[in-house]
């Protein structure tokens, strides 16, 4: 195993020709698949991976600079498709791995026969003309409970971002790997995520994209999905799904989990007749 594909805790499994990327979010890890890794290894290789920050990777390999931009892990993703050898994959990111996969395509289109994004965002913060779903006021407050007491704001954040309560599985499966996280990392991680602007790339993508939305998520209004849809450079599809929260993959995988094959098996001309 090389460097890059031992740092983030490559793995590879399953058979078939086909290749299946699979990209985690923030305060989560490649665990937060494990819904979803029994449907595909019969058919698909599937590439689990952890972003350099999340609690499995070593926190002395965070570079605070790379990783204040998605180009950083952008880089990571193309690093680990090439020490892998791919010619060219399926890639399912969630969330920051999902505009990951954005960045990755525009740098290397090569590397992608499709994006699925799941949980998708370009831009959190509202402007005159865009609606993201938060004030910057909102995201001040949120960064300043985290520094105050990062256990108490992970007791208030993964309930309100899974949509549930404290004693559900999915919220207790969250909160656990945010609190992995070192909460320095976190934090820097989650201003990165919740002030970036990465709607000027998304004219400049050219790989297809399937972009699937929870119906009610509190960090990403439908009205997301739509606008990455319109401004897309390539082919693209919606589905929006009848699910609550951000991580539906984990706190809705009966509906969220059939949903994700069928994107990953059928490309969108064939979805849309």
């Amino acid at each position: 195993m090389g460097v890059v594909e031992e740092a983030h805790n490559v793995k590879v499994i399953g058979s078939g020709e086909k290749i299946v990327v699979l990209g985690h979010g923030f305060g989560t890890d490649q665990s937060v698949w494990k819904h979803l890794i029994p449907h595909l290894v019969d058919n698909y290789r599937v590439v689990l991976y952890d972003n350099m920050g999340s609690g499995p990777t070593n926190p002395d390999y965070f570079d605070f600079e790379r990783y204040a931009s998605l180009e950083g892990y952008a880089y990571d993703l193309i690093a680990i498709l090439e020490q892998l050898q791919f010619d060219s994959c399926i890639y399912l990111g969630h969330s920051l791995s999902s505009m990951t996969g954005v960045v990755a395509s525009i740098f290397r289109p090569d590397l992608f026969s499709k994006l699925i994004l799941l949980s998708a965002s370009p831009r959190f913060i509202n402007t005159d003309d865009y609606y993201g779903g938060f004030e910057k006021e909102d995201i001040d407050q949120l960064c300043q409970a985290m520094e105050s007491n990062y256990k108490s704001w992970i007791d208030g954040f993964a309930p309100l971002v899974i949509g549930g309560d404290m004693d559900s599985v999915a919220v207790q499966e969250f909160s656990r790997t945010l609190f992995n996280m070192r909460p320095d990392i976190a934090l820097s991680v989650y201003r990165t995520i919740f002030t970036f602007d990465l709607r000027h790339f998304l004219s400049r993508v050219t790989v297809p994209c399937h972009i699937i939305q929870s119906s009610k998520d509190l960090a990403v209004p439908v009205a997301v999905s739509e606008y990455i849809h319109q401004n897309l450079g390539g082919k693209s599809i919606v589905e929006v799904i009848s699910t609550e929260g951000h991580l539906p993959q984990l706190s809705a995988p009966e509906i969220t989990i059939p949903v994700l094959v069928r994107h990953i098996s059928h490309d969108i001309s064939t979805d849309a007749s």
